[in-house]
């Protein structure tokens, strides 16, 4: 790597979507956690996904500080590996999963089960049978039709803990096909109409389950503090109602996750703190005000802890100028990154490991795919002179890539190497034919 002095990234112009550890060099490159992105490029190939392991520790640990007498769980669907389980137990989180294998990985890393919470809207016979087994502390009922399933797998002498995922009816979120919070869609029960108040009267005539809480998730990309605020006033309402009518004061309130990050320079990211003063604030406010002790809060940031972190190194194979517009091609794309198709994701994208004094040109980075929605970057400024064979790097690139990535056209998913301290090392390694192939086995 270079010797030439290094400037902070921050010193430039994009200080909300890069790491805190990245600095940039005169030579063109950037490092990230003190290594090289374009030397990352050269040892473990394209596409590969960068995370910074203090980066993300960083972030947990504010998340923690920002809800001092609650409870932080990790959305694992965001990204999941064994280290990152490992890092989210060491700085005191808990896991919020979605599925049974979520759940047993964990559990290979010995995750403290009672610090889980099962989420889903269609929980499988073998996701409740696997959360039953490891003994999970939660599990949100999402319909009223696991309400009888889950009583009847539960082993007795005891009960298992659930809480109830509610719906206020707020708008909030990024984008139409993300706000989990409104009237009218797949999740939760609703409390305008009378669903959830059923629901809790169900489970509490359930001896083998526990209601210990409502649940409540506005959506994600929520980038202001007041829409937790209202679900909050909202949510607590409701409690005060389920107090007078079946004598229950429910101790727990997790109020989901959501929270925003920087995906372009000047994006609107609060900090933790600020969600953690307005819903706290208000959830205090609101109990005194229906005469309810404050809940226990948990609150389950996922894409807040883990984007930030991560970046996405991408190789150019081909430039194509046509129509007036610029199209660089990479050799990743929808496959490890379908935001963009899904509902239209924006982020930055810069060449590192080369220096130019060309100007900028607007241009479309593309995917590899056979799909004229395979677009990775709309309308973003690269120098003119760019070609095949440079290295791109998109920032802003460690939640929902890999973990939603594909083997669309068998192109094999892509690797995942964490750095920190001036050193990497894989987490999960590329997916080769021979995992393909293996899968196959119609002969």
């Amino acid at each position: 790597m270079t010797t030439e002095p290094l400037l902070k990234i921050s010193e430039l112009n994009s200080p909300t979507v890069w790491p805190a550890s990245a600095v940039v060099a005169p030579g063109g490159d950037i490092a990230v956690g003190g290594v090289s992105l374009a030397e990352l490029a050269e040892r473990y190939g394209t596409p590969t996904y960068v995370l910074d392991e203090d980066e993300m520790r960083a972030r947990a640990q504010a998340w923690r500080h920002a809800f001092p007498g609650g409870e932080v769980v990790y959305a694992a669907k965001a990204f999941l590996c064994r280290a990152v389980i490992d890092w989210m137990e060491q700085e005191g989180l808990g896991l919020d999963v979605c599925s049974a294998g979520e759940l047993e990985l964990a559990a290979t890393r010995g995750f403290p089960a009672d610090r889980i919470v099962l989420h889903g809207n269609a929980k499988s016979p073998q996701d409740l049978r696997t959360a039953l087994r490891l003994g999970v502390g939660r599990i949100v009922i999402d319909s009223g039709c696991e309400i009888a399933r889950l009583a009847a797998q539960v082993p007795g002498p005891g009960s298992q803990r659930v809480m109830v995922r509610v719906l206020p009816g707020i708008e909030a979120g990024g984008h139409r096909k993300i706000r989990t919070g409104a009237e009218g869609q797949k999740f939760g029960l609703s409390i305008a109409d009378g669903d959830a108040a059923e629901a809790v009267a169900r489970i509490l005539g359930q001896p083998r389950l526990e209601l210990v809480g409502l649940h409540c998730h506005l959506g994600s990309q929520i980038a202001e503090a007041e829409p937790y605020a209202e679900a909050v006033r909202r949510v607590v309402a409701f409690m005060a109602g389920l107090r007078d009518r079946h004598g229950v004061t429910l101790p727990e309130l997790d109020m989901g996750g959501g929270f925003a990050v920087a995906y372009l320079p000047g994006d609107p990211a609060p900090a933790p703190s600020v969600y953690g003063r307005v819903i706290s604030d208000t959830l205090a406010s609101a109990c005194a005000e229906h005469g309810l002790p404050v809940p226990r809060l948990t609150v389950e940031p996922g894409r807040s802890v883990v984007a930030p972190a991560g970046i996405a190194l991408y190789r150019v194979l081909s430039v194509k100028r046509t129509g007036g517009r610029v199209f660089v091609a990479v050799d990743g794309g929808m496959s490890d990154n379908p935001r963009p198709a899904l509902y239209g994701a924006r982020y930055t994208v810069r060449r590192v490991g080369r220096a130019s004094t060309a100007p900028m040109r607007t241009t479309t980075v593309v995917g590899r795919h056979c799909e004229a929605g395979d677009v990775l970057a709309e309308a973003v400024e690269l120098p003119e002179d760019i070609r095949p064979g440079d290295v791109l790097a998109v920032p802003a690139a460690g939640a929902y890539h890999v973990s939603m990535a594909s083997g669309y056209n068998m192109t094999g998913r892509p690797p995942v190497v964490a750095v920190s301290g001036g050193r990497s090392r894989m987490l999960v390694r590329r997916e080769n034919f021979d995992d393909l192939r293996s899968r196959d086995v119609g002969l």
